[in-house]
């Protein structure tokens, strides 16, 4: 049986429309464990390739689709690859390092043997003098003072210490389209056996590695759409032409605060919703949204607040990482989060408004645009789209209507990818001219709609033909 066989387990009116990731880890690593994720409000879950081996992802997939049927409710299984993750080699114990010192990385070097510190992936092929290289999260920053024989020589500029495996960042360095490893290529070839919705694209540069992503994805025959992860300098130098290629935009402020001055980020994170309204592409918040809460049972009015920031900007989705992966209350913080969310929906004052990245004029932004002020003015309880690839849905989601999408649709990848969209409720039915009639007859019946309630229908004259919408129809129940 399919998630969108059975009665939703909640009611529209308790729908929230800002969506929710979860993050898998040890903390969560149980069908148990997943199935409470879900429950508690999540509508994606993350599998961070960084991490773990492919059996334990075959197994966590099939409990997500398991859980997921067993709770009526789609969810999107993100692959999110670990891209070329720069960090320390091993080493014993911990380097004090000071102001005006000398260091040597080399890749695989022996420190105790040579007191070279050892890196995970060959920095000497990429970076120039005068760059510079940051370390443990950007605790300690060094410049690169010379290259030769495979060694980076750098000048330390603060007072600090190194731990192994601890983070690198090369905020200035161009990686010159090597952004997908040989392990990313690894995972891929196993994605495409298993049932991924997305696929996430770490430490991306420039729009063509996007395209060099997208060409190996269609060579392992996979369906999966492309999340870029927003993450380095470049990126941001890059921005329009990457979100242009993109099919979702996740603002990964981990890194990107590290790359970037730290208090840029909150401006890049608006900049980069306000492109995703206008060119109709979710954009997913994430990066220590409620990170107390790997610790503590409540989160920090900070956090409370960030929350709802990203939902009141007009956020697709916020995404929690370690707070479900390795926290003490990993169920609680999706709880937390759906609370927030539901709050601020319901008391926000504010309309969502980027005057500058209005949406392209285009036939289907102008049908999409007429649906929404029509449901508007006759108080529709919900618009109901049929759609065959998502596109009809995510042109209404960007509108940010205030009333829930139901998106009908012949393919179960649609709707599983549809459930990280804003507002967006899918149910797969097969193609047919009165499909979204005939599932609002079927809500109609399993009082999820009631009688007398208004419904508006955005259908297409050939149904399963992608882009051909061209019909709209209000519906009294």
């Amino acid at each position: 049986m399919e998630a969108t066989d059975r009665v939703p387990n909640v009611p529209l009116s308790k729908f929230k429309r800002t969506k929710i990731i979860a993050t898998l880890g040890p903390a969560t690593d149980t069908y148990e464990g997943v199935l409470a994720l879900i429950k508690a409000g999540a509508n994606g879950i993350r599998l961070n390739f960084s991490h773990g081996t492919y059996e334990e992802r075959e197994r966590q997939i099939k409990w997500i689709r398991k859980a997921s049927r067993e709770y009526a409710k789609p969810v999107a299984i993100i692959q999110d690859l670990q891209g070329p993750k720069l960090r320390l080699g091993d080493f014993e114990g911990i380097i004090n390092v000071q102001t005006g010192q000398s260091l040597v990385f080399k890749y695989g070097a022996d420190y105790e043997r040579s007191g070279i510190i050892p890196t995970q992936y060959d920095i000497s092929k990429k970076v120039k003098r005068g760059e510079r290289i940051f370390l443990y999260d950007g605790k300690v920053q060094t410049v690169v003072t010379s290259v030769k024989d495979g060694s980076v020589h750098v000048r330390v500029e603060n007072d600090g210490i190194l731990l192994k495996r601890k983070g690198m960042n090369l905020p200035d360095t161009d990686f010159g389209g090597d952004v997908i490893t040989a392990k990313d290529k690894k995972d891929l070839a196993f994605g495409s056996t298993q049932d991924i919705d997305y696929v996430a694209q770490s430490f991306v540069q420039t729009a063509e590695d996007i395209r060099s992503i997208r060409k190996i994805m269609k060579n392992l025959g996979m369906s999966a759409k492309v999340i870029v992860k927003f993450e380095t300098s470049s990126a941001v130098d890059h921005i329009d032409e990457i979100v242009a290629e993109a099919d979702v935009i996740m603002i990964a402020r981990g890194d990107l605060a590290v790359e970037t001055p730290a208090e840029s980020v909150p401006i890049v994170q608006r900049r980069l919703i306000g492109l995703g309204l206008r060119y109709a592409k979710p954009t997913i918040v994430a990066t220590q949204m409620l990170f107390s809460m790997t610790e503590a049972p409540e989160p920090t009015r900070a956090e409370v607040s960030d929350v709802a920031t990203a939902a009141i900007l007009g956020a697709d989705c916020v995404m929690l990482s370690d707070e479900t992966a390795n926290g003490k209350y990993p169920v609680d913080a999706v709880k937390v989060m759906k609370r927030i969310l539901l709050y601020t929906e319901a008391n926000n004052p504010v309309a969502v408004s980027f005057p500058e990245n209005a949406p392209e004029h285009t036939r289907q932004s102008a049908i999409s645009s007429a649906i929404i002020s029509l449901a508007d003015n006759i108080h529709a309880r919900a618009i109901v789209t049929e759609t065959k690839s998502g596109a009809t849905a995510l042109q209404v989601a960007s509108y940010r209507p205030k009333i829930p999408i139901i998106a009908v649709t012949s393919d179960d990848r649609t709707t599983q990818q549809l459930s990280i969209v804003y507002g967006t409720k899918g149910y797969v039915r097969p193609a047919d001219k009165m499909a979204a009639t005939k599932l609002t007859n079927w809500l109609l019946q399993n009082k999820v709609l009631k009688k007398g309630e208004i419904v508006v229908t955005a259908s297409g004259t050939y149904p399963g033909v992608v882009g051909t919408t061209d019909t709209i129809k209000v519906r009294v129940l």
